[in-house]
């Protein structure tokens, strides 16, 4: 008996989230999700596109490349430590300068977002916006950030000359050949770190939906989340 209670009690209570994913209309998912990825996207974007958004954050802040680490070290040891920061600095800037770009294409995604996206991304994980805006942008945002991230650079003489002496270093296997070009590294850090701060924005959404201050985003997260 105390078995079928349980089991009854379950199925009441997993009765009554149905009824009210039923109660959320196709407009109300997709209003509520178009609201929730604007609202996380546009945190991010502005969080990062900045000064110190990428360098003054140390979940994003980029460093130079894995395999140039150890020519850093060796440049500090010999006092030479304000070079490396020098290129640390002018990579995040690069970085901070290309990300505003990001706000329109992420708004562009979201009115191209169907129906069947969005209930997918609100009963998903609680990363799934992030993903989906993985998918539908990177490949523009790469496009947008690499000239502004070059043209950054540019200015910078000791970027030119990592570039320079960046395919040596790789034809005697101190460099990655993917770590070479300095401009593409920094790119794909920046798209990176974006998608990384998306994604913390979209869990604190999917975690506290009433703390959004949107009616809807609370209709649709709110049902999901009782």
């Amino acid at each position: 008996m105390k078995a079928l209670a349980i089991a009854l009690a379950l199925a009441l209570v997993c009765g009554n989230a149905l009824a009210q994913l039923d109660q959320i209309t196709r407009q109300d998912a997709t209003a509520a999700l178009k609201a929730a990825l604007e609202k996380g996207s546009t945190a991010a974007v502005a969080n990062l596109g900045k000064l110190d958004g990428f360098l003054g954050n140390p979940q994003v802040k980029i460093a130079l490349p894995e395999s140039a680490q150890r020519a850093e070290h060796a440049m500090r040891r010999l006092g030479m430590g304000k070079y490396a920061d020098e290129l640390i600095v002018t990579m995040n800037r690069a970085a901070e300068q290309a990300v505003p770009q990001a706000r329109t294409v992420f708004v562009d995604s979201v009115r191209k977002m169907s129906v069947q996206d969005a209930k997918t991304i609100i009963t998903g994980g609680d990363t799934a916006g992030t993903e989906y805006f993985r998918r539908t942008t990177r490949t523009e945002l790469h496009k947008r950030f690499l000239p502004i991230v070059e043209k950054s650079t540019a200015k910078v003489q000791l970027a030119q000359k990592y570039e320079q002496f960046a395919d040596k270093a790789v034809t005697v296997g101190m460099l990655k050949k993917e770590d070479a070009d300095l401009d593409e590294y920094v790119t794909q850090k920046a798209l990176d770190g974006l998608y990384v701060m998306m994604a913390e924005e979209e869990k604190k959404i999917r975690k506290d939906p009433v703390g959004t201050g949107s009616s809807i985003i609370k209709k649709v997260f709110g049902a999901l989340g009782r």
